[in-house]
């Protein structure tokens, strides 16, 4: 029998800057969510570029990623389908860049929002994942690896 499980792949971006944290509110299957600018890995992409480009899209925000905070696997039985649905999810930190105001956020992002770790604690009902939390306090207790311990392998196959 063929395997077809796969798990979906994402990143996240964990931005503090002057103790608040920068988050997005999005229109979710579930109601208005917030979470970190996140999303999935596109093909061809290492995972440092997917979460500078998610956090684009998604915040109008520019974001060098300086280190990988954590790598976290959560699964849930999706309530629609019944179907098991597992997320590797990658979360980097790092610095906030240049803003472009004029810039439109991708389609289901409301607005962003920069909120402290006690606002963040105080809305638990309005997070998209119970990783939002998660991160920030891996964040701030200093949990960091470097980014070269990721590798992005690039082969060429001929096809036969």
């Amino acid at each position: 029998m063929p395997r077809t499980w796969k798990p979906n792949v994402t990143v996240a971006a964990v931005i503090e800057r002057d103790g608040k944290f920068l988050l997005i509110e999005e229109e979710t299957s579930d109601g208005i969510r917030l979470n970190q600018p996140a999303g999935h890995l596109d093909p061809l992409e290492s995972l440092e570029q997917a979460v500078i480009r998610e956090t684009l899209e998604e915040t109008a925000y520019d974001f060098t990623p300086t280190a990988l905070v954590g790598m976290y696997m959560s699964r849930y039985r999706s309530a629609r389908t019944g179907q098991l649905v597992t997320f590797l999810r990658f979360a980097f930190c790092g610095e906030v860049g240049d803003y472009y105001p004029d810039r439109p956020l991708d389609e289901g992002i409301l607005r962003t929002h920069w909120m402290t770790r006690d606002e963040i604690a105080a809305c638990r009902e309005r997070h998209r994942s119970p990783l939002l939390l998660t991160c920030v306090d891996e964040y701030l207790a200093g949990k960091r690896a470097p980014l070269e311990i990721l590798h992005t392998h690039v082969s060429v196959f001929e096809e036969v």
